[in-house]
């Protein structure tokens, strides 16, 4: 349903999303990172913040489930994108960080024990890993697309099955983008 979406209108998100402004997010991210580390943007949408990664320095690769967003997002980042959902991930501790920016929340919440599985899996020990998710308990779903959203309990529920992964830490933020008033969960995980 949700891929089905950006699909449909991968232009207009594009253009809503990608110059958003999240420096203040970035920050406590990279200051886990190791310099010129390498990076996945996972969900990677417009492809901004695979390209701001990418213009300090870090070796990034990047997916999105949709191909109108891939390919938008190619072009704008400067790096290939590849069609994948999270549950096509397969790599075992090759990245340094992990950025889920509004992307995991998509994903039915019977299917985001194994999407955090794959992806924990891919995070190299010692590695950082982003997660946002709109702020509540529950699915809904909005125009078209499917929401799971996360507070702090449900998020350590999802969290605390994965051997190595831990919760570094939470707070919310207002939504960046001009016009909108909802609520965000972001969290920084580590892998020992």
């Amino acid at each position: 349903m949700s891929i089905r979406y950006y699909q449909q209108h991968a232009g207009d998100f594009f253009t809503a999303t990608v110059d958003v402004d999240m420096r203040s997010l970035y920050a406590p991210f990279i200051a886990l990172l190791p310099a010129q580390g390498t990076l996945l943007d996972a969900g990677c949408g417009s492809g901004r913040d695979s390209k701001a990664f990418k213009d300090m320095g870090y070796r990034v690769e990047a997916f999105d489930a949709s191909a109108e967003m891939v390919a938008l997002a190619s072009g704008h980042a400067g790096i290939p994108v590849r069609r994948l959902t999270f549950s096509e991930l397969d790599e075992a501790e090759r990245y340094d960080g992990i950025w889920c920016c509004a992307s995991l929340l998509h994903v039915p919440a019977a299917e985001l024990p194994q999407a955090m599985q794959k992806l924990a899996d891919a995070l190299k020990p010692g590695g950082a890993w982003y997660v946002s998710f709109k702020y509540g308990d529950g699915e809904r779903e909005k125009d078209g697309r499917h929401f799971t959203d996360l507070n702090e309990q449900t998020l350590e529920n999802l969290v605390s099955p994965l051997a190595g992964i831990r919760i570094h830490t939470t707070w919310r933020t207002e939504d960046k983008r001009p016009g909108r008033d909802e609520i965000w969960l972001n969290a920084l995980l580590r892998k020992a």
